[in-house]
């Protein structure tokens, strides 16, 4: 069984990363959100999955399990940063005089 990589533009996250050119509808952030979260988290279990296939003998394939963790764990770190960011924004803009 051969897995391909994924283009930058399936990889979660990515539709909130871009700007928004006109204003969002009421909710549409927090669907972004949670279907960034899903990815990440769907990520996480197909790399479970993997793991526990090689460990069991189901597949010989030792890179398909250390693929699917690496790109798990890249996908958590991305999550980690836009978190930041948000994070850092956030408190910049509370800083501002009113």
């Amino acid at each position: 069984m051969s897995l391909s990589i994924p283009a930058l533009s399936s990889l979660p996250l990515t539709a909130a990363s871009s700007p928004a050119v006109s204003q969002g509808k009421p909710g549409e952030f927090q669907s972004i959100l949670e279907g960034a979260i899903q990815g990440v988290e769907n990520l996480r279990t197909d790399a479970a999955r993997a793991v526990e296939s090689f460990l069991s003998g189901e597949t010989e394939e030792l890179h398909t399990a250390a693929l699917a963790t690496q790109r798990a764990e890249l996908a958590l770190e991305l999550g980690l940063q836009v978190r930041n960011k948000v994070v850092q924004a956030y408190q910049e803009i509370m800083r501002m005089p009113m």
